[in-house]
């Protein structure tokens, strides 16, 4: 192997090892990285490695530092890797709380992101026995549809799929005896655990769970529609504005809430609305967009008497007949 080339394989194996072999708990010594350069089929002499060392500090915009631990028991360790280690953290939590990533892909991603720290810090990422104990999606095919629409949208196509339910016996039906469903994709959106796709179709924006959707299709050469009422969408808002992902219409509603439900309603609707406080000083009321569905008034009723529909009047009497409906069924 020409000198040249032999030096790019040592600089990368060096790197490896650094990156994984090593961290603050763990340094290495000059002799140690030696001795692993040479299990790698990669000879090397002492001052050479400390040159590579250098070399490596030396590189412009990189991710990471070698730093050396002086003292008994020392030696050079990687104290930045391409993401720290909080960031694989957050990473990790999100593919564990993901509904639609099933249990096997999870551990399959997990495994990936632990190779960008050392091992011995990849073993506090392996929490797979959470995998196992949560709802997870069964269905790798998901992953595919994603794909499949971020292709589209993309490209600026519209996209095919048919769009189904489970029944019974847990199986998913195609909706309207296998339709083809076809929209113009704008947006994916992750909500409660589910990736959602905001679509135009028929006039309107609409969105659907991804992980109902089979055959998701690109229509090359077909334009995607609705500009124009993309252009004028809040995504923000609109997942503000529902419950669990339900239409329903749009209503602006009035809500009168105990002081202790001020941090609830910033986590429900964001620090937009104003809490204006209410006479007595133990209430505060807030007004805000949403969909009216039974999901918004499962949500009123979770406070019990602490939070209360004030207005408009229609809202107030359907939660009062939602609430007589459940008090016959319980009674």
């Amino acid at each position: 192997m020409p000198r040249k080339e032999g030096q790019k394989l040592k600089l990368l194996t060096l790197l490896e090892i650094l990156s994984r072999e090593t961290d603050e708990q763990h340094p290495l010594s000059v002799p140690h990285l030696v001795e692993l350069l040479r299990e790698r089929g990669v000879d090397a002499e002492r001052k050479s490695v400390y040159d590579d060392i250098q070399t490596i500090n030396s590189m412009p915009g990189a991710p990471f530092e070698i730093v050396q631990q002086r003292g008994r028991g020392g030696g050079y360790y990687m104290t930045d890797t391409p993401f720290e280690f909080a960031e694989l953290k957050l990473l990790v939590d999100a593919v564990y709380a993901s509904k639609f990533i099933t249990a096997r892909k999870s551990r399959t991603l997990i495994e990936k992101l632990g190779r960008f720290t050392s091992r011995y810090r990849q073993a506090e990422l392996d929490r797979t026995v959470l995998v196992s104990g949560r709802v997870k999606s069964q269905d790798e095919k998901i992953l595919y549809s994603v794909d499949a629409l971020h292709t589209a949208i993309t490209t600026g196509v519209q996209v095919q799929f048919r769009y189904c339910d489970w029944n019974l016996q847990k199986q998913m039906v195609p909706r309207h005896g296998g339709m083809l469903y076809r929209v113009s994709p704008w947006a994916l959106v992750w909500e409660n655990g589910n990736y959602y796709l905001i679509a135009y179709t028929e006039g309107h924006l609409r969105h659907y769970r991804v992980d109902k959707m089979q055959k998701v299709e690109p229509i090359p050469d077909v334009p995607r529609e609705g500009a124009d009422e993309y252009a004028n969408f809040d995504v923000n808002a609109y997942t503000q504005q529902m419950f669990g992902m339900f239409n329903g219409p749009l209503k602006k509603v009035t809500l009168k809430c105990e002081n202790r439900f001020a941090g609830a309603m910033i986590d429900r609707f964001g620090t937009g609305p104003t809490l204006v406080p209410f006479t007595g000083g133990e209430h505060f009321t807030l007004t805000v967009d949403v969909q009216i569905s039974p999901q918004f008034f499962g949500w009123v009723a979770g406070f019990g008497t602490g939070v209360e529909i004030l207005s408009p009047p229609e809202v107030r009497a359907e939660m009062r007949k939602t609430l007589d409906t459940l008090q016959t069924i319980y009674r």
